[in-house]
């Protein structure tokens, strides 16, 4: 049986890196997506070819068409088809309340968590279409989504909502295709996008409002992703999965 191709847009780091190191584990070539960090993505890339994966690089911007245009191209260049996506690419801004928002933050954290998931999300889906044999689509959403993160990223949390109607829309779209689209949605994740919001130390702080007691793991929420991208989850589609130790 051949391997299946996935691509995992932010594959440089966090939930992303782990993704792509499950993934070769599990028989999946893989195409990486990185905006600016290509060491680090060669780094995965190494192990998931020490893995046994064929893995292709794929850099590019989601927040811009000509980004994913980019990683498209490479995409189709390198391996010809897409069989699942795991749509990962976000970013959070410094921990501010909503008086303080600029237009140009609300901007970017738009143009890439909102417009660049639709869009990269978008062109998986023509592929799938014209290929004519599915395939599974899993967005990175999280918690914050129906907590709001009050004090903190509420603009973080507005994003990810519009993540989960968008999953759910989409898979309707494109369910009598065989194409299944899912949400994970993480807590309180032990990830370096604690330390990009200028508190590297939240999650060990906040950890005590978890009903597990615990911070999660990047590979815990690759777990989940690789479980909705595969056969096993053949007749979910439309849903969010919340890891996040009960809250």
């Amino acid at each position: 049986m051949s391997r299946k191709t996935l691509l995992i847009t932010g594959a440089s780091t966090g939930i992303g890196a782990a993704t792509a190191r499950l993934a070769a584990a599990r028989g999946y070539d893989l195409a990486l997506n990185y905006a600016t960090s290509r060491d680090a993505a060669e780094a995965v890339a190494k192990e998931c070819e020490a893995a046994g994966a064929a893995c292709l690089l794929c850099p590019g911007d989601v927040a811009t068409p000509e980004g994913i245009a980019a990683i498209y191209g490479a995409l189709d260049k390198g391996f010809g088809r897409i069989d699942a996506l795991a749509n990962n690419a976000g970013v959070v801004a410094p921990i501010a309340k909503v008086t303080d928002y600029t237009h140009d933050r609300l901007r970017q954290i738009f143009d890439i968590n909102v417009i660049g998931a639709m869009l990269v999300a978008k062109e998986a889906v023509l592929r799938m279409q014209a290929q004519g044999t599915g395939g599974a689509i899993v967005n990175t959403s999280s918690v914050a989504a129906r907590l709001g993160s009050p004090n903190e990223f509420v603009d973080y949390a507005a994003t990810k909502a519009a993540v989960d109607t968008f999953t759910q829309g989409l898979a309707r779209e494109v369910a009598d295709q065989g194409i299944r689209v899912n949400a994970v949605r993480p807590g309180l994740i032990a990830s370096p996008i604690h330390g990009k919001s200028g508190a590297p130390d939240r999650a060990e702080r906040l950890k005590g409002g978890i009903p597990m007691g615990r911070v999660g793991s990047v590979e815990e929420v690759a777990t989940a992703i690789l479980y909705l991208l595969s056969d096993e989850a053949s007749y979910i589609t439309g849903t969010t999965l919340d890891i996040s130790g009960g809250r």
